[in-house]
């Protein structure tokens, strides 16, 4: 609010030159890091929701702030449509494709809102930490390393994720698990290029009771506990070119 940044040092190291450019935050929230880009020299931000909550929140924080960025109300696979323009870069983070049903569809829509050469940066939980039962008292798995489109994870969470003591009017939860092959083959045939992949042993929130914070608010498992990989970076380009075709309509084996 006061001119500097809410990203993490993860995100601020790897996101690149952002200096000038035109970037588009989905799944925006209320906001913070849409101002953030442009307090960081973005050219022009762009956020984008669809919960109308969020949206009021976020034009409310960039008002008070003084940043000149937009917000758009509209659902991630209409976000061509309504915003009616392309980027140099796609900024997304932190809860963000788990909560969609397929991870296909949203790399398209991401290809279509990139120029030419612009580029996605994409930080997200992990999918072998989801398959873990977040409340168990050590790591155990609970779920498959893949969520069919049809049959969502879903349970009821009367308390948001963020600490608020106030009971959720709407507690219903869905999430999809996309395993990070998914995620990047989606890219590909979509018309991106990867630029990288890194794994990481830390991540934004503390998804389990037991988790320990590592460095400035980001967390890690305990010392006494084997590791697994916590979250998850992209950073791809979109090409000049088209689709690679064999990824775009896999083929069955013949004799298998």
């Amino acid at each position: 609010m006061a001119g500097g940044s809410n990203l993490y040092e993860l995100e601020t190291r790897e996101v690149g030159d952002i200096v000038g450019k035109d970037i588009v935050h989905l799944q925006c929230h209320i906001g913070l890091d849409t101002i953030s880009l442009k307090n960081l020299g973005a050219g022009s931000v762009t956020g984008l929701d669809f919960s109308p909550t969020a949206i009021a929140a976020a034009r409310d924080f960039a008002a008070k702030a003084g940043t000149n960025v937009r917000f758009v109300e509209a659902p991630l696979f209409e976000a061509v449509e309504a915003l009616g323009r392309t980027f140099d870069i796609a900024y997304v983070t932190w809860g963000s494709v788990n909560w969609l049903d397929d991870v296909f569809r949203w790399a398209r829509v991401v290809a279509d809102l990139l120029r030419p050469g612009g580029r996605l940066y994409l930080a997200e939980g992990h999918p072998l930490m989801f398959q873990c039962d977040r409340k168990a008292a050590a790591l155990e798995f609970k779920h498959d390393w893949r969520t069919p489109i049809a049959r969502p994870l879903a349970w009821n969470e009367e308390l948001t994720y963020t600490g608020d003591d106030r009971i959720l009017k709407h507690p219903r939860y869905y999430e999809w698990i996309h395993p990070v092959s998914d995620v990047v083959n989606a890219l590909i045939s979509a018309g991106l290029t990867l630029d990288f992949l890194n794994e990481h042993d830390t991540v934004s929130w503390q998804h389990f009771s037991f988790a320990v914070r590592a460095g400035k608010d980001m967390y890690a498992l305990p010392e006494n506990s084997p590791k697994i990989p916590m979250a998850y970076s992209i950073g791809a380009t979109k090409r000049s070119v088209g689709k690679i075709p064999y990824l775009v309509t896999p083929k069955a084996i013949e004799g298998h």
